[in-house]
This record gives C-alpha cells, sequence and structure tokens, in this order.
C-alpha cells in the first residue's frame, strides 16, 4: 500500500480507537481532526480504505473490507 506516513498514522489512529466506538469511530472523537488531517482523510477514502458517514450531524468512519485487511496486516483488529 503506498499512502504517505501522514495518512498511514492517522489510519493507525482512527483504527486503534475504532474499539472505543463499536468499530466506527467518530471523526474528531479522539483523533486530532486539524486540516491536515482531513487530508489524509480524503486520501484513506479515495484509496478505498475507509468511508464516512453522516449520522445525528456527526461524522462517522466505516472501515472497508480493504481497510479492514489493511489493518489486520498492521496487527490491527478493527
Amino acid at each position: 500500500m503506498k499512502i504517505s506516513d501522514g495518512a498511514k498514522k492517522l489510519f493507525i489512529d482512527y483504527a486503534e480507537d475504532s474499539a472505543n466506538w463499536g468499530g466506527t469511530p467518530l471523526v474528531g472523537g479522539n483523533v486530532d481532526s486539524s486540516e491536515k488531517n482531513n487530508g489524509y482523510l480524503t486520501k484513506l477514502k479515495k484509496e478505498g480504505l475507509i468511508e464516512t458517514f453522516q449520522d445525528e450531524g456527526a461524522a462517522w468512519i466505516l472501515f472497508t473490507k480493504k481497510g479492514v485487511a489493511y489493518a489486520e496486516s498492521l496487527g490491527i483488529p478493527v
């Protein structure tokens, strides 16, 4: 997988945080949601690792099959 170090770090942060949210972490909940990280989030979506959805005015992350496999390859269960 060819993603930048920043995008990889953000992916890892959300993957590790997913256990706190039943596998579907809140965007900006426990992970920094700065403008720079928003760009990385977009990159992760373009790579097909995650999807986002809105519920009750908040954005949430859903890991795709590809994202789950990538997380598992990094030793992180989601």
